[in-house]
């Protein structure tokens, strides 16, 4: 048995540990936030940001500023989003319906629930990078819905100033300039990509160089003048599924050709006199967020973020373990997989409420049982859009090609990235993918089957008006980023700016550590630790955008400040 002066000498040992690491934290960086009374755009570039304000000064509404956005950050910042991946799109319109568009990547027709084990073990590589990597994309598809049904300018026209901008090309910031370094080894194996997105001495593009997108400018141009078939059912797909079966790849024209975007059903949450609008299956968000929100009822957060910090922040991650080892069991394609209903009920928070001990971090050896589970159920690296205008349309649109670059892959000729959706699957049950998420039969790979996604557009709204819409970028840490701006938004009575500028935490159930950004306060790091809570430091917890407005009718927009993104007015 260790003597009590070890524990003393270990818990000191922590603690100045504990400190040094916070004090060699990067300093706050203010939050950018403008005004406006007409309409908003925030994205995580200034370019697209600019694209969508072009809309409106076109004569477009948010939805044609958020999709001018989008389109363009497939452009400038292809890193994250593109038409070679996917989005969900959900849509307040000014006559107060809610519209989600699924526009999640599927997986093609040859797929199989074991495509990735060799051996009798999943290799990660297989559906991370490469062409098997590569699921069938949906962001034009739902794009295009969007803008037909919702919109007022032609989605010809966004493609070609978008064109204009590949053209011209954009000084790489340095967000794009490191994920390029990160990923130039795998760049290297795809010529595609290799001639694409490295210098001629296949070197990475450094901070501030211009990088000119020729190929993806002539692509964006062909879709402007044939429409999205050139893309689902003509050039476009004849010339991937062609690189696809000469590079052991599964996608086929076919595939295209067969692809829909889905009409779903949003998920409403009603949270503290508050509507709370989510993402229903493939997303996780609307439903883990909405849960998160049900069990945080239970509790006075209001007054413990007030006054107990530690006790707020212990409670909020108790909640998210509950709330993410019931994602990992139950969550998947709710075309395909039943996803139960009960996920978001108050009866079943309250039973996981009671689970929470204010004192200590609890284990949570394995998921929940929802009521009704087997007969109540569903029917059939990243970025986030938010726009609004004073019509009263609303827009949040998270878009992703998956990981930096998706699956590396650019099929010569095309300028598109690819995505590698294919490992948001469960490639073997149980085991972890790219994000340590853990998935279960739900999520097993199959034909056809869209991957779950932890993407969660959001829009919350007080007295059936919108006050806030809000999305983020950061693989399963969405979830929480979106859960926390709303807890400090509704429980803290904080300002839409000082809700996404404040250090975050995530936890994901597995593995069992409580992340935390390194500029949260030591002493509630250290008091987080005394509760048995293990901590893991994370320079950036994801990066969200939000646009608020205020009871005069004044828009508030964000940038989120641990990146160079830019919210703007028209």
């Amino acid at each position: 048995m260790s003597h009590p002066k070890t524990h003393q000498h270990r818990a000191v040992l922590v603690a100045c540990i504990l400190f040094a690491l916070a004090t060699l934290a990067p300093k706050k960086t203010l939050a950018q936030t403008v005004q406006s009374k007409r309409g908003m755009v925030a994205t995580v570039q200034p370019l697209a940001t600019d694209a969508g304000i072009a809309a409106f000064e076109a004569g477009g509404n948010a939805i044609d500023a958020a999709v001018a956005a989008a389109l363009t950050l497939g452009v400038v910042d292809g890193h994250n989003s593109g038409l070679g991946g996917g989005c969900f799109v959900l849509i307040r319109s000014a006559d107060g319906s809610v519209t989600a568009i699924d526009g999640r990547e599927m997986a093609p027709a040859a797929a199989t629930r074991d495509m990735f084990i060799r051996d009798g073990v999943a290799v990660p590589e297989l559906s991370t990078t490469g062409p098997l990597a590569i699921g069938v994309p949906g962001a034009l598809a739902a794009y295009d819905k969007a803008i037909m049904k919702h919109g007022k300018l032609k989605i010809s026209d966004l493609l070609r100033r978008a064109a204009d901008q590949a053209d011209k090309g954009f000084a790489v910031d340095r967000v794009y300039a490191r994920n390029l370094r990160q990923s130039q080894p795998n760049l290297l194996r795809f010529p595609g990509s290799r001639a694409m997105l490295l210098k001629q001495d296949d070197t990475p593009y450094l901070e501030g160089e211009i990088l000119q997108l020729p190929e993806l400018a002539k692509s964006y141009r062909a879709m402007a003048e044939q429409g999205t078939d050139w893309f689902y059912r003509g050039e476009f797909a004849a010339t991937v599924g062609e690189w696809m079966k000469a590079n052991g790849g599964l996608v086929t024209r076919d595939d295209f050709a067969n692809y829909k975007t889905v009409k779903r059903d949003p998920i409403e949450t009603d949270y503290r006199g508050y509507k709370i609008v989510g993402f229903p299956p493939p997303s996780s968000g609307g439903v883990h967020v909405g849960q998160i929100l049900n069990i945080l009822e239970h509790f006075e957060m209001e007054q413990l973020l007030a006054s107990d910090s530690v006790t707020a922040q212990h409670v909020i991650a108790e909640a998210m373990k509950l709330a993410f080892a019931d994602r990992a069991h139950w969550l998947g394609d709710a075309d395909v997989a039943k996803v139960p209903r009960g996920l978001v009920s108050k009866e079943y928070a309250k039973q996981l409420a009671s689970r929470i001990d204010l004192q200590r971090a609890s284990e949570v050896p394995s998921h929940g049982l929802p009521p009704n589970w087997e007969s109540d159920v569903y029917g059939k690296h990243t970025t986030h859009i938010a726009t609004a205008d004073e019509a009263g349309n609303w827009v949040a649109i998270t878009a992703t090609v998956n990981t930096s670059f998706g699956s590396k892959v650019v099929v010569p000729g095309t300028g598109v990235v690819l995505n590698n959706e294919m490992d948001d699957f469960s490639s073997q049950p149980g085991q972890p993918n790219a994000f340590g998420l853990v998935g279960a039969e739900a999520n097993a790979v199959a034909p056809g089957k869209r991957p779950l996604s932890s993407m969660s557009p959001t829009i919350v709204l007080k007295d059936g008006k919108p006050v806030l819409t809000v999305g983020a970028a950061g693989g399963p840490k969405i979830i929480t980023q979106v859960l926390l701006a709303i807890v400090r938004y509704v429980d803290g009575k904080q300002n839409i700016a000082d809700s996404i500028m404040q250090p975050r935490i995530h936890h994901q159930w597995r593995p069992a550590r409580l992340f935390v950004e390194r500029t949260m306060d030591a002493s509630t790091i250290h008091a987080l630790a005394a509760k048995g809570h293990g901590i893991e430091y994370l320079t950036s917890a994801g990066i969200s955008q939000a646009i608020t407005q205020l009871p005069n009718g004044t828009f508030i927009g964000i940038a989120d400040p641990r990146v160079p993104g830019k919210a703007a007015g028209y």
